[in-house]
């Protein structure tokens, strides 16, 4: 049996995880779970599981947790150490799911400990990419992507020379608004851009996908994980979402991994490497669709593009910056203070303040330098989205 801990198992990427494994579970033994505010649907997996042990991320939950897992042998714990408490546990496989910077420092914790990890939380190779594939080798331990479109790129790269790749392209839906008129993009509510025409997500990542913050992240991570240079990785929108990424290579052929939108087929692409197993995800009937369609990112639209092509040439802890000033900006507009188009002006304006001379994007690559760049770019959004509310 593999051992396998899910970190953010009451997300969508967690529930499909669970779905995967709760068909063989005689296959896996269930280290950890972690959620955040979803005491039942956690303490519900948990038992189904068997976990040894499920963890809240509220303190103030913790006896609710408990007493949901009454009578079972599920430990219960609770708090961001518990978390990383739980991420450090001995395991074969672990699941990085968690929303946001807050999955960074589990993540390196599994990875200290030696487990592969399937990650993902894009959040922790844009805010400290060195540092995890550092620690991921000085541990003997493995990073496997889930994001649909990289783990498209790992698997267009399967017994490829990288050295002979051209360029990188991944593809993006466009999200609620590719087709408004831009000059209503300023009046979106958020239950419009809460609404994706693809995916069925979070209510966050749905809204990064309208605003392409999303992809704007994606660019990055393309970057960190693959090793190639930002002029070699392009954007490409296709709404039908079949096609998650391209490989251009030298000789000029392009490899496409082409599927249905599941997250279930990165999840179980991850979960069985290097096997491929049978997956419970729809077969595409390319006669029945007929037609694939794919235009170029208008940065004018879409701003948050721009923006990560200037992070990757900052390079250091930029990337850092750009996540916690783009989190605080998305709960601004989650909260009313802003409106859609302030999100990326708000990101531009802290990356501005913070890459002035004196600030702290040249720190050096540590997990409490980037801690504190995160709290820093925070404070700084949070006073520019005032300014703009006030």
């Amino acid at each position: 049996m593999r051992r396998i801990s899910i970190l953010g198992a009451t997300g969508s990427i967690g529930q499909n995880t669970i779905d995967l494994i709760a068909r063989a579970p005689d296959a896996y033994d269930v280290v950890a779970l972690t959620g955040a505010g979803n005491i039942a649907q956690l303490a519900k997996d948990a038992r189904r599981l068997n976990a040894d042990v499920a963890v809240t991320a509220h303190d103030h939950l913790l006896e609710d947790l408990r007493t949901a897992l009454d009578g079972s042998r599920v430990e219960a714990a609770a708090g961001t150490q518990a978390i990383a408490e739980a991420a450090s546990r001995p395991a074969d496989w672990v699941m990085s799911a968690i929303v946001g910077a807050a999955g960074l420092a589990p993540g390196l914790a599994a990875l200290q400990q030696g487990s592969t990890l399937a990650l993902a939380n894009k959040e922790s190779l844009v805010c400290a990419g060195q540092l995890m594939l550092s620690t991921a080798k000085t541990n003997g331990a493995r990073l496997l992507p889930v994001d649909s479109e990289h783990s498209a790129v790992f698997q267009a790269l399967v017994g490829e020379d990288m050295a002979a790749v051209e360029r990188i392209i991944i593809t993006a839906s466009g999200g609620a608004f590719r087709d408004w008129p831009m000059e209503d993009l300023a009046n979106a509510t958020l239950d419009q851009a809460s609404s994706h025409p693809n995916w069925d997500m979070g209510q966050r990542i749905t809204i990064d996908s309208a605003s392409m913050f999303n992809k704007a992240m994606e660019l990055i991570e393309t970057r960190e994980f693959f090793g190639v240079e930002p002029q070699q990785i392009e954007v490409l929108v296709h709404p039908e979402s079949m096609i998650h990424a391209m490989v251009g290579f030298r000789d000029g052929a392009l490899m496409a991994h082409v599927g249905p939108p599941d997250m279930r087929h990165a999840i179980g692409y991850a979960l069985h490497w290097p096997a491929r197993r049978d997956l419970p995800v729809a077969r595409l009937d390319l006669a029945e669709i007929g037609q694939l369609s794919f235009r170029a990112p208008c940065e004018t639209r879409w701003p948050a593009l721009r923006l990560a092509r200037e992070v990757m040439q900052a390079g250091g802890l930029a990337g850092a910056v750009f996540n916690a000033a783009k989190e605080t900006a998305l709960d601004g507009f989650i909260a009313g203070q802003i409106g859609f188009n302030d999100m990326a002006a708000i990101v531009e304006d802290v990356l501005t303040h913070m890459s002035a001379p004196h600030g702290h994007i040249d720190a050096t690559m540590s997990l409490d330098n980037v801690a504190q760049v995160d709290h820093l770019a925070r404070q700084e959004a949070t006073r520019v989205i005032h300014k703009r509310a006030g």
